[in-house]
C-alpha cells in the first residue's frame, strides 16, 4: 500500500509500521467479524448444550433448557418458547450489529461527496 511505502520511505520502523498503520485498518475488520461470527457462535453453544455436550446441568444454559423441557412438550409446549426466542432473538441481534458496523466503517459509503 501506499502509505506503509511512504513510511519506509521516511524511515519508521516495522513496528511503528504496524502499530500506527496497519493495525487501525484491522481494527474495523475485526469488529465486524466478530459481531457477525458471534450470532453463530451462540447458535452452536445451544446446539451443543441440547445435545448434551455444552456446559454440565448444574449451569444452566438456553440450549439445556430446551432439552429439559422436551418431557413437557405435549403438556405444556410454552416451556420451550422462552430460550427459543431468546436464542433467536440474541443471534439475530448479533448479526444486525454485525452488519451495522459493516455498513459503519465502509468508507466508500461514508465518503463526502461533492457535486
Amino acid at each position: 500500500m501506499p502509505y506503509i511505502e511512504a513510511a519506509r520511505a521516511i524511515g519508521c520502523s516495522n513496528l511503528r509500521i504496524v502499530l500506527l498503520h496497519v493495525l487501525p485498518q484491522c481494527i474495523s475488520l475485526a469488529l465486524v467479524m466478530a459481531g457477525m461470527k458471534l450470532g453463530g457462535y451462540i447458535l452452536t453453544e445451544a446446539a451443543l448444550g441440547f445435545l448434551g455436550l455444552g456446559v454440565q446441568p448444574p449451569t444452566a444454559t438456553w440450549g439445556s433448557m430446551i432439552s429439559s423441557s422436551r418431557a413437557y412438550l405435549s403438556a405444556a409446549p410454552w416451556m420451550v418458547l422462552p430460550p427459543g426466542i431468546l436464542i433467536a432473538v440474541t443471534a439475530l441481534c448479533f448479526n444486525l450489529m454485525g452488519d451495522s458496523l459493516r455498513d459503519g466503517f465502509d468508507a466508500e459509503k461514508n465518503k463526502l461527496r461533492f457535486y
